[in-house]
């Protein structure tokens, strides 16, 4: 199968690469908008900053390229930051719209828990096809500050200071909020599972 990985400079584009070459996928890496606009399967990855992530797709085109190529009936997986540049906005670094395409806002974790969350947490999964083969309550691999809670599109949960959203999707979009590159065989099931859908 055919994925399109978006080349960002805000992203740990490499790590996400080789782990989804190692589900057999013929990978394609690139930031050129006609090229992501007519894709079938797409991969959105980011790390730090909601804002400057989305400057980069905005100035780019490449936010443009995505909700064509969502509109065309692309498959479109986001991941880390990318997961939280699907929703509505963040209000890190002040309010920041986001693509739009899951409901949702993005929020900093508070309480008295330690931020970022960095570590592995549990993640509790509807019978989504996304989660296929991963049992309920496997860890996964996170690494954020900020997250989205009881997002509309939620198909999976976790637990750090409070309830969030570790994953949703809605028709074709899909987000995760943990690191599946990083996160042992459950992050390469879930992969695989993206890239074989239909």
């Amino acid at each position: 199968m055919k994925v399109t990985l978006i080349d960002s400079p805000v992203a740990n584009v490499a790590n996400i690469h080789r782990a989804l070459r190692a589900t057999g996928a013929d990978v394609t890496l690139t930031s050129d908008p006609a090229a992501i606009a007519r894709a079938e399967k797409l991969v959105l990855p980011g790390v730090g900053s909601f804002a400057a992530a989305m400057s980069w797709l905005d100035e780019n085109g490449v936010s443009d390229a995505l909700r064509t190529a969502v509109e065309r009936g692309a498959s479109l997986l986001g991941i880390c930051v990318g997961h939280q540049l699907l929703f509505d906005d963040s209000d890190e670094d002040g309010t920041r719209r986001g693509l739009g395409l899951l409901r949702g806002g993005v929020r900093k974790f508070t309480g008295a828990m330690p931020v970022p969350q960095i570590g592995w947490n549990r993640v509790y999964a509807s019978a989504h096809p996304l989660f296929a083969g991963i049992a309920e309550g496997t860890p996964f691999y996170f690494v954020n500050s900020y997250r989205v809670a009881g997002a509309d599109a939620e198909i999976a949960t976790s637990e750090y200071a409070g309830a969030f959203t570790a994953a949703a999707a809605s028709d074709r979009v899909a987000g995760v909020q943990f690191h599946p590159e990083k996160s042992s065989s459950a992050g390469q099931r879930l992969l695989r599972n993206f890239v074989e859908a239909s």
